[in-house]
């Protein structure tokens, strides 16, 4: 990396996230997941300190209800939906917040590259709308179940799928 030239700032080194352990709370937020969750086999555990549940991808609709509905999790805010790309594999990050619980956790899922197809949620979290078409928009997932999956950030027509590591953008170079 180049020296900072005058006025500029130097750019600290990207690190790893020191591993953070779940507080209490959240422990009992991962017991009350597995219980409400046990015979879908989720894989619950914790990740930079919040609780994350990795369910099969066939699940999610199920999952949703159930977060939603469960008087003890009452997870009735899809904060934010977010596709990771892994180069083998995607994932779908779901951020659900409780707003009357004050707790949040994590639902993941994975998305094959070869047919990236996942269930909508939109029928839990109508405010699932925007997330799944932005995904498909930048990762080509299909959201089975959603009512319209038109183009939200892309126009009609635009080929490829820029959200993709495998998508060229010609003059950018990782570091």
């Amino acid at each position: 990396m180049p020296a900072p030239t005058a006025g500029q700032r130097p750019r600290p080194h990207a690190q790893a996230p020191a591993e953070v352990p779940i507080s209490e709370k959240a422990k009992a937020l991962a017991q009350l997941l597995q219980q409400t969750l046990a015979d879908l086999g989720p894989d619950i555990g914790g990740s930079l300190g919040e609780v994350v549940a990795t369910v099969a991808p066939e699940h999610l609709p199920e999952v949703a209800r159930r977060v939603k509905e469960s008087p003890d999790l009452a997870g009735d805010l899809l904060w934010c939906l977010s596709l990771v790309d892994y180069q083998d594999r995607f994932e779908a990050v779901y951020h659900v917040y409780s707003t009357q619980k004050n707790h949040r956790f994590v639902l993941k899922a994975g998305v094959s590259q070869g047919e990236p197809h996942l269930p909508s949620v939109m029928s839990v979290w109508p405010g699932a709308d925007w997330y799944e078409r932005e995904a498909h928009d930048l990762f080509g997932v299909v959201f089975e179940g959603h009512p319209n999956l038109a183009p939200l950030l892309l126009y009609e027509g635009f080929e490829g799928y820029p959200g993709r590591r495998s998508y060229p953008f010609y003059d950018y170079q990782e570091w």
